[in-house]
């Protein structure tokens, strides 16, 4: 895969930042008298990986003018070196925008995880491309890859419009494009066509396609066969077969990958991974993995992925990255893998867990 390697950013990403609390000490939220705090978006967790291993990547995001909340996000950003920009929105009062809340617990054992996720007034519903100057970014400044999720993509018809318009000045600069479907439901209701449609035309630009066989399914409206439930080695096939037909429809992109997962217990779970790249599959065959929080593990796996194609690693080389980077996420209270370097993401590959001295 051919990337510039003059421009300024190598990864880029729209995102509509928000905020998850977490219950302390395993908690469910309903029974939570402390909680963590953080700033969270599913693109600037991918990001991340990138950022926290040196290479340069910013989000193309808003914030509320004057928000406390804002300010906490700025920081944590600049905290995993990772640069932003977007318009302040003003408030419009107690009523008005505000950033997203995502209430989630851990789980524990046999009692799974619940995620409740509070959007109203979110002040990412409002992404515009006439508050962002794109031949600057894709043009002048520059960017190796775009990546796109469905989770942004879906979130409004604004927000469909932004992506669809940063998809188009990516190809026109040059700028390499991957797209993560990220199915969601709740998201698609009522807007079927509309979405179908979005979806469709980024796809067709992607140079990487990441989702399991319902999400291609679903977002790309393609038949295909049923999902393989909890068998992994029906997931694998049924995988393979789904991403035959979309390379039938969408012959421009070269990478497509997913992740496979059965959960143990909370707290284990036998995680794998696929890619097919440039004609050829590579696996990562699923093992037994621990988990602390098993929010972002998807997240992180798609942070490897690109950080080893934005280092022009063999297709083997990033799957086995993106499945470690996956699987050091979900150690860690962040929704995201933040690697002190290579060395600790390839002792995560090895089963290496030793104290380093």
């Amino acid at each position: 895969m051919k990337l510039n390697e003059k421009a300024k950013y190598a990864l880029i990403a729209p995102t509509s930042m928000g905020i998850r609390i977490t219950p302390e000490e395993h908690r469910p939220v309903h029974a939570g008298k402390r909680f963590f705090m953080q700033a969270t978006s599913a693109e600037s967790n991918v990001l991340t990986v990138s950022a926290a291993l040196g290479l340069p990547v910013k989000v193309l995001t808003a914030f509320v003018a004057g928000s406390p909340i804002a300010r906490f996000i700025r920081d944590d950003l600049g905290s995993r070196h990772i640069d932003y920009e977007g318009p302040e929105v003003p408030q419009g009062g107690p009523w008005g925008y505000r950033h997203q809340f995502n209430i989630a617990d851990m789980g524990f054992g046999m009692r799974g995880p619940r995620v409740h996720n509070d959007r109203a007034g979110e002040v990412g519903l409002t992404l515009n491309v006439k508050d962002f100057d794109l031949k600057r970014i894709f043009g002048d400044e520059g960017a190796q890859m775009l990546h796109v999720s469905g989770l942004i993509a879906a979130l409004s018809p604004e927000t469909s419009a932004f992506c669809l318009e940063l998809v188009r000045a990516a190809k026109e600069y040059g700028t390499r494009i991957s797209f993560d479907l990220n199915y969601r439901a709740s998201f698609w209701k009522g807007r079927e066509a509309e979405l179908s449609a979005a979806f469709s035309e980024i796809a067709a630009a992607a140079d990487v396609l990441i989702g399991n066989e319902e999400d291609f399914q679903l977002c790309l409206g393609l038949s295909g066969p049923e999902a393989g439930g909890k068998d992994l080695a029906a997931k694998l096939e049924s995988f393979k077969t789904m991403i035959a037909t979309v390379q039938r429809r969408y012959p421009g992109a070269s990478v497509f990958a997913t992740t496979l997962r059965e959960v143990v217990s909370v707290n284990e779970h036998r995680w794998g991974a696929i890619l097919l790249a440039d004609g050829a599959w590579h696996t990562a065959e699923p093992r037994p993995i621990p988990v602390l929080d098993r929010i972002g593990g998807g997240d992180g796996f798609v942070g490897g992925l690109l950080y080893g194609l934005l280092r022009g690693w063999s297709p083997e080389k990033c799957l086995h990255f993106g499945w470690s980077t996956g699987a050091l996420a979900v150690t860690m209270l962040e929704d995201y893998a933040l690697p002190a370097d290579e060395e600790q993401v390839w002792s995560v590959w090895e089963g290496n867990a030793r104290v380093k001295r």
